[in-house]
């Protein structure tokens, strides 16, 4: 039998009606609509659509996007003070550097630029350093920390369709900072059993066919095959790529589908989470602000 779908699509959007509360509130108590800076650099066509869908997502809640767009050849220099400029402009309450950057901007120097308070792509050391130090989730509410977006919409779409986490085997394959290590201790704080997997992983397959859970964070397109899952396992794609034809596809391949219990779609899955985490992380900066 064929997957239910995880639909992040249809989630997110019962979370945004949520945060359309809760920005008209902040709305009223800043005597301005909360902001959001976007930096865009280069012309990225994949970054394009994400900055723009991201914008569009911040109207419809009643976030004030600012967009920042430079072409490649904007001086490292004009790019380290323009994020210095954000983080210190009290109209701005949170700021995201779409990433990648193009060749040979130093991506990690840039995000320490942007002010930890205003940090709401949580990437900076002082974000990360701070989650990872955390012992519970119960703390999270009032933490200093913002997490990052990615990971915490994969948390949010398990949580919100009922996924048991306690006492369940995780496997999450990759292991950046901006998905991997965080979805992990999420899962970690939440009493599941995680095994970090990654491209220097022996015996994947083994690994991954014992999970109850498994994230495909892995960065290459189908990259998950039918033979390593366990069936009736729950399995969220992280990843988007085009295919040779140009059709989209993640790190999963379709033959996944008729072994796990659920799966998140490409496009419509992981991807909306994301941009609604932002928006919820943005609301967040601002009300932080105002100190409550």
């Amino acid at each position: 039998m064929a997957a239910k779908i995880l639909d992040g699509k249809k989630i997110s959007l019962e979370i945004i009606e949520e945060l359309k509360k809760k920005s008209a509130g902040l709305a009223a108590r800043l005597k301005r609509p909360p902001t959001l800076a976007t930096v865009l650099v280069g012309d990225d066509p994949a970054s394009q659509i994400y900055v723009r869908n991201k914008i569009q997502a911040c109207r419809e809640v009643g976030i004030q996007p600012v967009e920042c767009r430079h072409p490649s050849s904007f001086a490292f220099q004009n790019l380290s003070q323009l994020l210095e400029q954000l983080s210190s402009d009290p109209r701005i309450d949170g700021i995201l550097l779409q990433l990648p950057l193009p060749t040979g901007f130093p991506t990690e120097s840039l995000l320490e630029k942007i002010s930890p308070e205003k940090d709401v792509d949580g990437l900076t050391s002082e974000n990360l350093g701070k989650f990872f130090s955390l012992r519970s989730l119960s703390k999270l509410p009032e933490a200093p920390v913002f997490v990052p977006c990615t990971p915490l919409g994969i948390w949010t779409l398990l949580k919100r369709t009922g996924v048991a986490l306690p006492g369940a085997r995780a496997t999450v394959v990759g292991r950046s900072n901006i998905v991997g290590k965080p979805v992990a201790l999420l899962l970690t704080l939440s009493d599941a059993t995680v095994t970090l997997c990654h491209s220097k992983t022996v015996d994947l397959p083994n690994i991954t066919s014992q999970a109850d859970i498994l994230i495909a964070a892995t960065g290459r397109p189908r990259s998950i095959t039918g033979e390593m899952v366990q069936s009736g396992a729950v399995v969220i794609d992280v990843g988007i790529h085009r295919d040779g034809s140009g059709s989209l596809c993640g790190d999963v391949a379709e033959s996944v589908r008729e072994k796990a219990s659920w799966i998140t779609p490409v496009p419509g899955g992981v991807g909306p989470m994301t941009v609604t985490m932002l928006l919820s992380n943005t609301l967040l900066a601002a009300q932080r602000r105002l100190g409550s």
